[in-house]
């Protein structure tokens, strides 16, 4: 918990900026990924850490989407998107960890760099798994650390900084992480190097 107050005061904190911050990213090829990944968005959909709202232009109309983040300036952003692009989604200050959904609620579940944020990762993922239906949906996007000799050393190097600025880690291996929490069902496809996956998971039960 001590730790999940310090990350969310930090995007507190960032929220004003976070999206000039990540506007390289976006430039490059994120907001591609973003269009492509909500393409698949299918009866009622949570997403995981909604940020300031960057995938909310992209969201279906016939989708039933309701999306948390555990920082509430972040969230205002969101709304603020929702209501500029006329989305009708709910909104949910929560955290990823203890999630208050019933169990098997969701068709779709996904995500979008949040897991290098998220304290206890496996512990979040097991939330996902138990708020997902039975043979429902896991879509992530998520960077990890590289496994390349000289890059994943150095990701490790930068990581105490990236963790202070804004509670990022830069080196999470999440699709060990998801392994671990219990889910085989797992499909990787790397989209930039071996750091930016794209990870599409069953929910079997």
């Amino acid at each position: 918990m001590k730790d999940t107050e310090k990350i969310r005061k930090r995007y507190d904190r960032i929220s004003k900026i976070y999206d000039a911050l990540e506007q390289p990213m976006e430039l490059m090829a994120l907001k591609q990924w973003r269009r492509e990944m909500t393409e698949a968005l299918k009866g009622k959909v949570l997403e995981i850490g909604v940020g300031t709202g960057k995938n909310i232009p992209y969201y279906p109309e016939s989708a039933d989407i309701t999306a948390i983040d555990f920082s509430e300036k972040m969230l205002a952003k969101a709304r603020a998107k929702a209501k500029k692009h006329q989305k009708n989604v709910e909104l949910l200050h929560m955290d990823a960890q203890n999630m208050s959904f019933e169990d098997d609620t969701f068709d779709v579940v996904f995500t979008t760099c949040v897991f290098c944020s998220v304290p206890d990762p496996i512990k979040g993922l097991k939330e996902i798994k138990r708020v997902c239906k039975p043979e429902g949906k896991i879509i992530m996007l998520e960077h990890v650390r590289s496994e390349k000799k000289i890059i994943g050393p150095l990701m490790d190097l930068f990581n105490p900084l990236t963790v202070n600025l804004y509670g990022a880690n830069i080196n999470r291996r999440t699709v060990e992480n998801i392994q671990k929490a219990g889910f085989h069902n797992v499909e990787v496809k790397n989209l930039a190097g071996d750091i930016v996956k794209k990870i599409l998971i069953r929910n079997e039960k």
